[in-house]
């Protein structure tokens, strides 16, 4: 049997009316009030128009037959909510970065086709400059206590639910409906992936047994699966994140409680354990060292009264950054009970691997595959074994994605067929170790991850280049104990220029958001670059260390 994500809610919902669905601060809505509210948004956007056009037996794998809605919150009911109502009326929502300045907002929308756009009400200033670019979209507005006014022709979300009705829409939901997931720019600027829902749920929804692998068989067994409950989740990454979508949906969809912690400006981890404590939290998805670093922190400020009322927290999984292993092991040592998961995955093969850790063992670095996780060789032309001591490239097979959308070409490459299977290999190096373990050796490519966001380098290089006084620039990671990676510039300055850090950022940051400008901009006399003009990485790396 395939599965389909709107369907799996409606017959989980029905299962567990009165069960808390989701919790977001202050605010509680039961499976069946979620249900409820998702299907008159679903009405809402089949009034409009939006759903599927073209069914997928009439698309290549890099097409969507279907309208697409951008998801443009911070973290909230609402989010989710949108997420489920889109696929209750078969279009497909999708994630936007809601750092990204109105250039890149331009280009989002633009490269996604975008239909509607909900977006939270603090975001209105930055959505109306990119509007000024774009075509005309259906906007709904979600009230978050900023103030801001509805932009001209959006309608109020809670409004257009109260507007609708509750009815089922009679429109026939399947398993090839999509499930798309925007990249954070590691392919260079970001694409939609496109994802089959059967697909995405089996791989990285919970369709798949923890453990074992094994997937459900039908929609009775999963129902019978969530009639037991369980406690809570919570995550404290982004919801436009897919590990945090993941991490929701396997709780929802499992018949869990999924809890999200109150609004916030900047992320608050005496909050976040706070809310842990008060809902009975049992697991929480965080974001590498970016988000365990202060968590550890907060626990110590918390001291022995915040530990004793964490006595039903007994899961903390990580996964898109480094997750270092003393910062597990300080994590451990405060709270002895707790098991820590490293799980391994990306928007192009969902959940790939993970590695537990616990105050015995705290682990890293090396990971059990899930189903279909493999190593294949350098040339992309076989499957490498465990024990071969060749260095390849981490792939999937079997679930994977049909493409990126609008793009064959890049679609072709990454998901090439080897052995007449269809495989993703998006860029990771890895070796598969004679235990069977996959030991991840890290991004081939010149990305840098800080603090949980990937930054493409040359985006960065790109907007720092629109200073007039910059006349060659590279930019590399540098280790961070704060960040993990933190973006640092080097910049060759034209002739009778004279070094202007602040004015350089200043510059960059007119072109691209906050959180990939550089730390720290260095100068040199000359960039070292390749006979074929590609710039030097690894000079630059170790001039960037000094």
């Amino acid at each position: 049997m395939e599965f389909n994500i709107a369907k799996v809610f409606a017959a989980v919902a029905a299962a567990n009316p009165e069960r808390d669905c989701i919790v977001f601060g202050d605010r509680r809505f039961t499976f069946a009030q979620v249900d409820d509210r998702t299907r008159r948004l679903a009405q809402a956007l089949h009034a409009w128009g939006l759903g599927a056009r073209r069914e997928r037996s009439q698309l290549a794998g890099s097409e969507s037959g279907q309208s697409h809605l951008a998801l443009y919150m911070t973290n909230c009911n609402e989010y989710v909510e949108g997420m489920i109502g889109a696929y209750q009326a078969r279009v497909a929502p999708f994630n936007v970065n809601y750092r990204y300045v109105a250039d890149e907002l331009v280009y989002l929308l633009a490269d996604s086709g975008a239909a509607a756009v909900m977006y939270h009400a603090r975001f209105g200033p930055t959505l109306a400059e990119a509007l000024t670019e774009l075509p005309p979209m259906r906007l709904i507005h979600v009230d978050d206590g900023s103030g801001n006014d509805p932009l001209p022709g959006a309608v109020r979300y809670e409004e257009l639910l109260a507007q609708q009705s509750a009815a089922v829409l009679d429109i026939a939901l399947s398993p090839d409906d999509l499930y798309v997931l925007y990249t954070g720019g590691t392919t260079g600027m970001p694409k939609g992936v496109l994802w089959r829902q059967n697909d995405i749920y089996l791989n990285a929804m919970g369709g798949r047994a923890f453990g074992t692998g094994q997937a459900v068989a039908g929609m009775a067994e999963v129902v019978e699966r969530t009639l037991a409950g369980g406690p809570p989740s919570m995550t404290v990454a982004p919801l436009m994140h897919g590990a945090a979508q993941w991490s929701a949906f396997t709780t929802v969809l499992g018949g869990r409680t999924f809890v999200i912690p109150p609004a916030a400006e900047r992320f608050d981890p005496a909050q976040a354990w706070a809310t842990v404590a008060r809902e009975k939290v049992g697991s929480m998805s965080i974001v590498g060292d970016a988000f365990a670093r202060p968590l550890a922190d907060a626990l110590v400020d918390g001291g022995p009264d915040l530990a004793r009322a964490l006595l039903s927290f007994n899961a903390l999984v990580s996964g898109g950054a480094l997750f270092s292993s003393g910062v597990k092991q300080r994590l451990l040592q405060l709270l002895p009970h707790l098991t820590i998961l490293d799980a391994g995955g990306s928007s192009e093969t969902g959940s790939q691997m993970g590695v537990a850790s616990t105050r015995e063992n705290a682990g890293t670095g090396r990971f059990t595959p899930n189903p279909g996780a493999v190593v294949v060789s350098a040339d992309m032309t076989r499957l490498l074994v465990p024990g071969d001591p060749d260095i390849g490239w981490l792939a999937q097979r079997g679930l994977v994605p049909l493409g990126y959308l609008g793009d064959a070409e890049k679609s072709a490459r990454t998901f090439p067929e080897i052995d007449g299977v269809r495989h993703s290999i998006p860029g990771d190096r890895a070796r598969w170790d004679a235990d069977g373990s996959i030991e991840l050796l890290g991004r081939d490519s010149v990305t840098i991850n800080s603090g949980g966001e990937k930054i493409f380098a040359e985006e960065v290089e790109a907007a720092i280049a629109n200073h007039p006084a910059v006349y060659d620039v590279v930019v590399v990671g540098r280790p961070s104990v704060r960040w993990g990676s933190e973006v640092v510039a080097i910049v060759q300055l034209a002739h009778g220029k004279s070094p202007d850090s602040v004015g350089i950022v200043a510059e960059a940051a007119r072109h691209i958001a906050r959180y990939k400008l550089p730390k720290e901009v260095l100068f040199c006399d000359r960039i070292q670059r390749s006979p074929s003009g590609k710039p030097d990485y690894r000079w630059a790396k170790a001039y960037a260390a000094k």
